[in-house]
């Protein structure tokens, strides 16, 4: 459909387009399976939640970090559920992972580490869907998935920090982290110390 719009006064417009496959969307978020997904477009409304997810998925949209496959799944998942929540007909189950799926989850996230992992591939190890999963890992392990692999990544990287002759560098390289600089950055936000800083406290 065509839309057009004006104002005098804009000076700045920020244009974010979101394309979805439908049979992916409705398998993933249990959407029923026939008739159309919304009930016609939805003009003019505003969603502070929805904008907010949009930018932070614009932000990592770019991100080679491998945790950002995970955190990027679970952002295009809840976008999706958030646009068509009027399309859903059954409610949400909050509930939590068995013993057996969260050891498989975990034990597939150990076997990949630090490599990109999806969640529709965690998901379907569990036989459930990746909007539904997501909420269950959390609910388990207090963390979302991408959570968990990063500071999994950190602690490794903690390990190894406690050799010596491993430089930052290849600190980096082993965990996943795109160069040092990048490496420094999350370790600092996760633990709040520098690696060298970590390092040094644990030399002395």
């Amino acid at each position: 459909m065509s839309i057009w719009g004006y104002s005098g006064d804009i000076r700045f417009a920020r244009d974010v387009r979101l394309c979805f496959d439908v049979n992916k969307l409705r398998e993933q978020c249990h959407l029923p399976s026939d008739g159309n997904l919304t009930d016609g477009p939805v003009l003019r409304f505003t969603d502070e939640r929805l904008a907010t997810v949009m930018k932070l998925l614009s932000d990592v949209v770019e991100d080679p970090d491998p945790s950002v496959q995970l955190y990027g799944d679970a952002l295009v998942t809840a976008l999706a559920t958030r646009l068509l929540s009027r399309a859903r007909n059954a409610p949400k189950r909050e509930s939590k992972l068995s013993p057996l799926q969260l050891r498989d989850a975990i034990s597939f996230l150990e076997a990949n580490m630090p490599h990109r992992v999806e969640l529709a591939t965690l998901a379907a190890l569990a036989g459930l869907s990746p909007s539904y999963y997501s909420r269950a890992f959390k609910a388990t392990t207090g963390l979302a998935p991408y959570q968990w692999q990063l500071q999994t990544r950190i602690q490794q990287a903690q390990a190894l920090l406690l050799f010596k002759t491993m430089s930052l560098e290849d600190i980096a390289e082993a965990t996943g982290f795109a160069d040092a600089v990048h490496f420094a950055r999350m370790f600092k936000k996760m633990t709040g110390v520098t690696p060298s800083s970590w390092r040094k406290d644990r030399a002395s």
